[in-house]
Order: structure tokens, then sequence, then C-alpha cells
């Protein structure tokens, strides 16, 4: 079944390049989400490439509201962007039934490798962006909505890469939990300052956001993780796959609502993301492995820092009546993260 996939999928490409060529353009749109449809079904099929099929999801629903905006922008006069805050919070709440108290013991456990994550998390990637945003002199609200990226804390992502590069997966859990206990405080903080002088920050106002669209849902999953888990497993089950269909729609949503402004400065902005989440490897890496960590911590906090929550930064955006334009640089980060992470830990993973 995944060669028939894989053979679709071919002849599919080749009917877009037929058609870019003959100037059927009104033919490219439904080509290119097919075949990114049939790509992520092949990849799902196989073993070796499974975990890229979630991306090629998010391709698949970006290129639909690329050509077909409308429907993602709004459904029988509903404004399809109020479901972004809700999604969001079911999938923070998602986050909280994957983490456990025992997380947060991580601190007493391994304070070095805690202290040296969080450090690298909250200043190697808001001051990369910050500079990015110089080097490509992006608009004021696109710029910041990179810088915002920066200041995001780590999320689950992170815990899966980890776990795939046989990384130090208990550090990945603690600074992923601790990293978001801080982001009410730190990320507000970041914005003010290096993006305040782009678009208008109410740091108080972002705390706020941050407090009841990440922290209460993720309290909200730890208590039920706590105390219901074993009466209803079959949520525990089902809890990623939910969020995987929120992100997706969540980035559909807000790549529907920016689409001028992502196709007058699409390849750059994908360049400058590309670098951000590049150089939070490479730094995360290397300043974990100068302080003197092993290997297989160093490669967890590259992982975390790299890694961010882009979901909060589109949820930030639009609570700042800016999704259209600060949400775009999320929106490209989340899927660009997924292959080069995916990668990234499927290399370390076959090194040891």
């Amino acid at each position: 079944m995944r060669n028939h996939f894989v053979l679709a999928a071919a002849l599919t490409l080749m009917a877009i390049l037929a058609c870019g060529f003959a100037g059927w353009h009104a033919w490219l749109g439904p080509s290119a989400i097919l075949f990114f449809v049939l790509l992520a079904l092949s990849l799902g099929r196989s073993e070796q490439w499974r975990r890229l099929a979630f991306t090629a999801w998010i391709v698949a629903a970006v290129t639909a509201s690329l050509f077909y905006p409308a429907p993602f922008r709004e459904l029988w006069g509903f404004d399809l962007r109020r479901l972004i805050i809700p999604l969001l919070m079911v999938i923070m709440f998602g986050m909280g039934t994957a983490m456990s108290l025992r997380d947060f013991a991580g601190v007493l456990r391994m304070p070095k490798g805690v202290f040296v994550g969080l450090l690298c998390q909250f200043t190697i990637m808001p001051f990369v962006g910050f500079g990015l945003t110089k080097l490509f002199s992006f608009p004021p609200e696109i710029a910041a909505g990179l810088i915002l990226v920066g200041c995001s804390p780590s999320g689950l992502a992170s815990n899966v890469m980890s776990f795939i590069a046989r990384a130090n997966l208990a550090l990945s859990l603690t600074l992923t939990a601790i990293a978001t206990l801080l982001a009410p405080a730190l990320t507000p903080l970041l914005m003010s300052l290096l993006a305040g002088q782009l678009v208008p920050i109410d740091a108080w106002g972002m705390t706020l956001d941050i407090l009841r669209i990440v922290i209460l849902p993720v309290i909200a999953g730890l208590f039920f993780n706590h105390f219901f888990y074993e009466r209803f497993p079959w949520l525990a089950r089902w809890m990623p796959r939910l969020s995987m269909v929120g992100i997706a729609i969540i980035i559909a949503i807000i790549t529907a609502a920016g689409r001028d402004s992502l196709l007058s400065v699409g390849l750059a902005l994908l360049l400058a993301t590309a670098l951000h989440n590049a150089a939070g490897y490479f730094l995360g890496y290397w300043a974990s492995r100068l302080s003197g960590l092993d290997r297989q911590s160093c490669r967890t906090i590259a992982l975390e820092v790299g890694l961010q929550n882009s979901g909060l930064a589109s949820g930030l955006a639009l609570e700042m009546g800016k999704v259209a334009t600060m949400g775009l640089a999320p929106a490209v980060f989340g899927p660009l993260m997924n292959v080069t992470g995916s990668g990234l830990a499927s290399w370390w993973r076959e090194r040891g």
C-alpha cells in the first residue's frame, strides 16, 4: 500500500511540473495539496520516516490555506481566528498530561544542566532572533514575530526529539517544565527589551495571556495526570494526536490570515527562520559543551533551544491583534523545526 502512495505522489509531482510549464495555474493548487496529502500518507506507513508524516500534513494544510485562504479565514460567518486560543489551551492541557511532578524535581538532580539549559534557552534564541531582524530588515510587525518565537519557551516537540535522539530525556522534560513556568515573567520582559521599539508591548497583559493560555491548562493537565490518569488512559493516548490536529489547524488559519504578507516576504522569512532554528541547535550544543556537560545533555539542550513553542507565539500574536503579521514567523518556524529536529535527532540516534 505504501508503494502505491509513493507512486501516486510521484505522478502528482509530475502533474504539478506539467501544469507549471503549460500555464495551467488553476490546477496547481489541487495538485500541490494532493501531492502533500499523498506524501503524508506514504510517510505515515514507513517506520523510518513516520515522524515526518505530521510535518507533511501541516505543509498540506498550509498549501491549502495559501491557494484557498477564504475557507480558513471565515466559515459560515464564523471568524476562524477565534479557534486559535481554545485549540492552544487544549494543546497545553495535553502537554500537562505528559508531565509529572517528578519533572520539576529534576532541578535537584541535575542543577548544572538545568541552569545551563535555561540560560541558553532565554538568551540564544531571543538575541539571535533580534539580530536576524536587523540582517533581513523585515517590516516591524513581522520582525517582532521572529523575536517572539525566540522569546518563547520550548515545547513538547523538544521532548519527543530528545527521546528519538536517545539524549537525556529527564533533563529535557525538566527544562521544558521549568521554562514554561518562567515564560510568564521572562517572555514579556525579553519582548519589551528587544521588540518594544518595533511594536507596542504590554508586558503585564502578555504575562496574563501566558498564565491563561499556558500555565492554567498545563496545571490542569498535571492535575489530571496525577489523579485521573489510571481512570482515563485512552485520553492520554489520544491527546498527542488531538494536539497535532490542533497545531495543523492553527498554522493553516494563521497562514490564511497573513497570506498577502507571507507571499511578499515568504522566501526571506523562511531563510531567517531556518537560520534562527539552526543557530539554536549549534549554539545550544556548543555552549553546553564549553560548560563541561556530557554529550547526551548537550544534545538535549541543543534540541531544547532550537525547538520553540511556536504555538504559544502564535497565540500571543493573536492576543495582540497582529496574528496576520506577528503570527507569520511562528507559523513558518513550526513545520520547519519539526523537519530539522527529526533529522538531527535521527542522526544523533544513529551515531550513538
